[in-house]
């Protein structure tokens, strides 16, 4: 009985919380969304250009804001709060967009509007796996045609599986500016404790994405000086990307120079003292990797990427784009306001995005507080490390994803079995010769279809050919690996040869892989720099475009070290620089699925490619589905000179049938008219014999 008071004072106490923030309950089979995708500016509210200033905006003309009113930055997108307006896409008037909240096992309907001007677009439901859905997956010209301005598509798919997701376009680089939000599926039960969602994002307010896009490969440059590549502390180098602001919720701070702000608003995360929150933490950045820390406060890590793991607390974690993890914090310090940080992995430059944790009734003011200070007998544990070691002097242990394990002890990893095990080797990097290294999968960068490969797969050309790409070559072409239902599939993602130098945050779309084992490269234990490339794997060529384990007796599933009874679930996993990660799923749903880089920079370049899992298992589309095509009417030349031939060949036949017809019928009348004569001719005998025997017997009376 106590039990049950128990829960129903929960669930009374709750139950603002399970109505959720989309407003779908939890006893509803059917939640229904709708998404407007729109141009719009920032630091504009109403038509009114405003400003920033400790931690508020005014509008323009304001001079006194010692006496003017702060106005509300509910219908303002402020960003890092730079005055200039930049053009940016939003969902629904903001960014991030609207939060989708709901409930495992529920049908979701969302309904997207694209009022774009000139931009066509979808949404990618990021980490669900569109189980008998596959054309809902949201990538165009892979799973569907791109949504064009002024049309509109309704998305409808099962929530599933429960977890931290998010979405977002798949289209170009609409992510970076400003198209994505959260989505949450949540287990049918009442909450345990309050939740918080949070964003990041890295930001530059100057260029718009496609002008970043264009400037990756040429380089940027300042006064006539190309501005370098930052690196991180192992000696890898990260995209050309000028960072400008970090952003968390939309909301951040520009630091000039000097290191002073711009006073613009952060986002706040209101706590009460004693009770354990429950953080959702989700990377929309474009290429950064993060490290998260909450002064004063250890963070509990529960689950990453939608799947629960033993509980491990650490000062800090890192997050790389797509990636997403849930943390726990322990309100459980003096009422005060503490920074939560978020620092890029670069060194020698501060790249920061900011937030407030603020317990009730503590002052509005910035936080005073000081990020934790790492000893020899207290050090600091990081969650997430591309690397293996930090410098000996910080005082700071990795713990790589590799170290985790998943919370439940029924969700073992597909096991090897003869004749249904395939293993693939899968290299992402940047090779090539100077000046011409595009982003590439075992030396293919990837070239989008012109047509929906899921739904029009009749339609598509030929795919990669062998004189084109090889061992020590880089080719452009549909890059394709067909997957057979039913079989163990293992996958080792690699990161060597002469394109490696960047780590790769890699997504899988339709599936939650099982992270089964991680290998680094060679690392100095004293100063974290990388020396060499793991052993384990032999590229054979310089690309890596061709690469096996370097012992012959690792094949088969039988590499040494593999977690295949607790292995963590992932979609999206880090690849470090001269190292690799093996994974492995079941080849059981099927669709055409997107392997990507998930930098908007790489992927854009061609970093992907295509997974055909159990081809003959596909479904149909739903009737309706749109298709799209190129119109290239030289191409089917020959095809229209045929036709045309044929149609005077179809002509003529019809005069010679038509004039036979005639004939026939003329004949057919002659005979008709014979026929006719012929009997007229024999009544006219029989009437005149007739006529001559009554003469004879005739009888004449006197």
């Amino acid at each position: 009985m106590r039990n049950l008071l128990i829960f129903l004072w929960t669930l009374l106490f709750m139950m603002p919380f399970i109505k959720g923030i989309s407003g779908c309950a939890i006893t509803d089979d059917v939640c229904e969304f709708s998404l407007v995708f729109e141009q719009k500016l920032t630091m504009i509210r109403k038509m009114t250009p405003v400003f920033p200033a400790n931690g508020h905006i005014y509008r323009y003309d304001v001079t006194n804001i010692s006496a003017a009113e702060p106005l509300s930055t509910d219908d303002v997108i402020t960003a890092d709060g730079w005055e200039e307006p930049r053009l940016v896409l939003a969902v629904n008037g903001t960014i991030p967009g609207p939060p989708i909240d709901v409930y495992e096992g529920q049908t979701v309907i969302v309904h997207v509007k694209n009022l774009m001007t000139s931009a066509t677009t979808s949404v990618h439901w990021h980490g669900l796996h569109q189980p008998g859905t596959p054309w809902m997956d949201g990538v165009g010209f892979i799973t569907q045609c791109p949504i064009q301005p002024g049309q509109s598509f309704t998305y409808r798919f099962m929530a599933t599986p429960r977890g931290t997701f998010w979405y977002h376009s798949h289209v170009g680089a609409q992510r970076s500016m400003g198209l994505y939000g959260a989505f949450v599926v949540r287990e049918k039960k009442p909450l345990e404790m309050p939740e918080r969602i949070m964003i990041l994002s890295d930001w530059n307010h100057d260029w718009e994405s496609d002008l970043s896009l264009n400037l990756m490969m040429p380089g940027v440059y300042v006064n006539r000086r190309k501005l370098p590549n930052t690196k991180s502390l192992d000696g890898a180098h990260f995209t050309m990307f000028k960072f400008q602001s970090g952003l968390v919720n939309g909301k951040g701070r520009f630091y000039d120079a000097t290191g002073k702000h711009n006073g613009a608003p952060l986002e706040v995360f209101n706590v009460q003292k004693g009770l354990t929150y429950r953080f959702r933490l989700i990377s929309a950045g474009i290429l950064y990797p993060f490290r998260i820390s909450v002064d004063e406060h250890n963070l509990t890590i529960v689950a990453s990427d939608g799947f629960d793991i033993r509980e491990q607390t650490v000062e800090s974690l890192i997050i790389n784009p797509g990636e997403r993890f849930d943390f726990i914090i322990h309100a459980d310090r003096d009422v005060n306001n503490y920074w939560i940080r978020a620092k890029t992995l670069e060194i020698n430059v501060n790249h920061t995005a900011e937030a407030i944790l603020r317990y009730d009734s503590a002052t509005t003011e910035d936080p005073t507080t000081r990020q934790r200070h790492c000893t020899a007998g207290d050090k600091c544990i990081v969650m997430n490390c591309p690397f293996t070691y930090y410098p000996i002097q910080s005082h700071t242990r990795c713990l790589n994803f590799g170290d985790l394990k998943s919370k439940t002890n029924n969700d073992s990893a597909p096991i090897f079995i003869p004749g249904q095990f395939k293993e693939h080797f899968l290299n992402f990097g940047f090779p090539g010769r100077p000046g011409m290294m595009p982003a590439s999968i075992n030396g293919h960068t990837f070239d989008f279809p012109t047509v929906s490969a899921l739904t029009q797969p009749q339609e598509l050309s030929s795919g990669c050919s062998d004189s084109n790409c090889g061992t020590d070559k880089v080719c452009m072409c549909r890059y394709t690996l067909d997957l057979k239902h039913g079989d163990t599939i293992q996958m080792v993602f690699t990161n060597m040869g002469s394109g490696k130098g960047l780590s790769h945050p890699v997504h899988m779309h339709g599936h939650s892989f099982y992270v089964v084992k991680m290998g680094y490269g060679l690392y100095n234990e004293t100063t974290g720099k990388l020396m060499g490339d793991s052993e384990d794997i032999d590229c054979r060529g310089k690309f890596c475009n061709n690469a096996t384990w370097s012992n012959s007796s690792w094949k088969d599933g039988n590499v040494p070290g593999l977690e295949l009874t607790n292995p963590p679930r992932k979609d999206t996993i880090i690849v470090p620089t001269s190292g690799y990660v093996v994974v492995r799923i079941r080849a059981d749903n099927p669709g055409v699925w997107f392997l990507h880089c998930h930098i908007e920079f790489h992927n854009n370049h061609g970093m992907a490619m295509v997974l055909n899992e159990s081809f003959p298992n596909h479904r149909r589309p739903p009737p309706g589905f749109p298709v799209c095509k190129n119109y290239e009417p030289e191409k089917h030349a020959y095809l229209l000179q045929a036709i045309n031939r044929s149609s005077e060949t179809v002509e003529l036949k019809l005069f010679w049938i038509v004039v036979g017809c005639l004939i026939a019928i003329i004949m057919a009348e002659l005979f008709i008219i014979g026929c006719l004569y012929l009997r007229k001719k024999d009544d006219l005998s029989i009437k005149y014999d007739v006529s001559a025997e009554a003469h004879e017997n005739k009888v004449y009376v006197e």
